[in-house]
């Protein structure tokens, strides 16, 4: 992953996350579940984050916003996707999230293109992430970026009891 990154000429940095972050992504995760007005469902403990980002075999990855006095105020973190039908890996974004005190600074954007250079880096053909149908001040500035919705494809899931009743079929 990259070092720390000074962007233009302001003080704001974006790195990639090391073990010591896990604190704090840990409270920006539960931040963002907060305005999402879901924080029920932030269950994750900062052991699980910890194993996912930096265990034997990581599964995701993290970058971290801050200002030049080091204070954390966003997150980004994502995972590898597969497209069979490009043939090569993107990037799946599971969370971005800037501190509302922090928002219209950059910040946000700032995480963004630091993924899509890794994408065009790495030879990866695609950028993705969901965003909940009424977060309008997200999909305004997702839209302003030049990100298009995919409405074709509704998202599924499967969750807590019916994940384990199809999955004790098996």
């Amino acid at each position: 992953m990259s070092g720390p990154r000074r962007l233009c000429d302001t003080a704001m940095v974006i790195r990639t996350a090391i073990p010591a972050d896990v604190p704090v992504i840990h409270t920006l995760v539960r931040e963002l579940a907060e305005y999402e007005k879901e924080p029920e469902q932030a269950r994750a403990t900062q052991n699980q984050l910890h194993e996912a980002l930096f265990g034997e075999r990581p599964a995701a990855f993290a970058h971290i916003a801050e200002t030049e006095d080091g204070e954390a105020v966003g997150f980004a973190l994502w995972f590898l996707n597969f497209s069979t039908w490009r043939g090569v890996h993107g990037i799946y974004l599971e969370d971005l999230y800037v501190r509302p005190g922090a928002r219209g600074s950059g910040y946000g954007k700032a995480l963004l293109t630091e993924l899509a250079r890794i994408c065009v880096d790495r030879g990866y053909e695609r950028l993705e992430w969901s965003v909940l149908n009424w977060n309008r001040p997200s999909i305004d500035f997702y839209e302003a970026l030049g990100a298009r919705p995919q409405d074709e494809w509704t998202v599924y899931r499967l969750t807590d009891e019916a994940l384990t009743k199809l999955g004790r079929r098996a």
